[in-house]
């Protein structure tokens, strides 16, 4: 495996989106992160803090086929997949693809969709498929869901399952820049569009191999105890009502397999999976009664706490 590629892969995403989003590396990392992974990304925030321009901005970076769907209630299962269509002129029914047919989908305020219409992206997000009358048809790859939603708004949305939520690798809060930070976007917004100019910087060759060879960072044991130590305690709290499921675990050992070798490491750290795990489980514990009102990513933390880390011996 070859380390360098990928420190180099990262640094050229976070370097070349940068140009448009202004003090988010971390944010650009972990969507990194979560695209060498396979994962899909829920990003929860008030509006205007540049989540489409981010997504855009990553899709122009990686040089992939972008599609942005705009999510209200009158939109149907159809919009999303395509539909079949009678052709005259052929005397046969042709398959028109819908805009899940991409490589980036940007589903834009997905909690605005009804439900049957959000069910329709759970085989693509889990299968990389989607079936239409009867028949199944394979998404391209790279096949990523970047989904956005309001958390402060409840007139007129329907919220996500938590078979949907479950199905997403992270969820990121995009949270307002410093004011040093929302000087320079000022600045630099004297465009209409400050994507048109970015261009690619990394190539098929290289997606194809980070998304395959980062499976090959090793986990010790001790590593390993500390992360299904954390995620346990997510079950056997009071206040829990439902922990992370194993799918969440998977979630969690990727993400730290993927931050390390990002950061120039062929194994992982106790320091890797504390990075990950409020990013990659916050969506996945919902908590009982008043403890609703908790902030979930606190509450996460707290366990990061009490989980003791391992230490290496010398």
């Amino acid at each position: 495996m070859d380390i360098e590629v990928f420190v180099n892969f990262r640094d050229k995403i976070v370097k070349n989106v940068s140009k448009v989003i202004v003090g988010k590396d971390e944010v650009i990392e972990l969507v990194t992160v979560a695209f060498i992974c396979g994962g899909h990304i829920l990003l929860e925030d008030v509006p205007g803090l540049g989540k489409t321009m981010l997504v855009r901005a990553f899709a122009k970076t990686i040089g992939c086929d972008f599609k942005r769907i705009q999510f209200t209630p009158d939109l149907l299962p159809s919009d999303l997949t395509g539909i079949n269509f009678y052709n005259q002129k052929t005397g046969d029914f042709q398959f028109k693809p819908g805009p899940i047919f991409t490589n980036i989908l940007l589903a834009d305020e997905i909690n605005r969709a009804t439900p049957r219409t959000q069910s329709a992206l759970l085989e693509a997000m889990q299968e990389r498929q989607v079936t239409v009358d009867g028949v199944t048809r394979k998404l391209p790859e790279p096949f990523m869901v970047l989904a956005t939603q309001n958390p402060v708004e409840s007139f007129g949305t329907f919220p996500l399952p938590e078979a949907q939520l479950d199905r997403f690798f992270m969820r990121i809060k995009v949270g307002y820049p410093t004011r040093e930070e929302e000087i320079e976007i000022v600045n630099r917004n004297k465009k209409l569009d400050l994507t048109e100019d970015l261009e690619s910087v990394v190539n098929i060759e290289e997606i194809n191999y980070v998304r395959s060879a980062y499976n090959e960072v090793r986990i010790s044991k001790e590593v390993m105890d500390y992360l299904l130590d954390i995620v346990e305690k997510t079950r056997n709290i009071d206040v829990v009502q439902l922990g992370v499921s194993p799918r969440g675990t998977i979630a969690l050992f990727k993400a730290s397999q993927a931050y390390a070798v990002i950061n120039g490491r062929d194994y992982i750290i106790p320091e890797d999976v504390k990075k990950m795990a409020p990013y990659v489980l916050n969506h996945r514990v919902i908590l009982k009664g008043l403890s609703r009102d908790r902030n979930i990513y606190s509450f996460i933390n707290s366990i990061l706490d009490t989980v003791k880390v391992p230490v290496e011996e010398v």
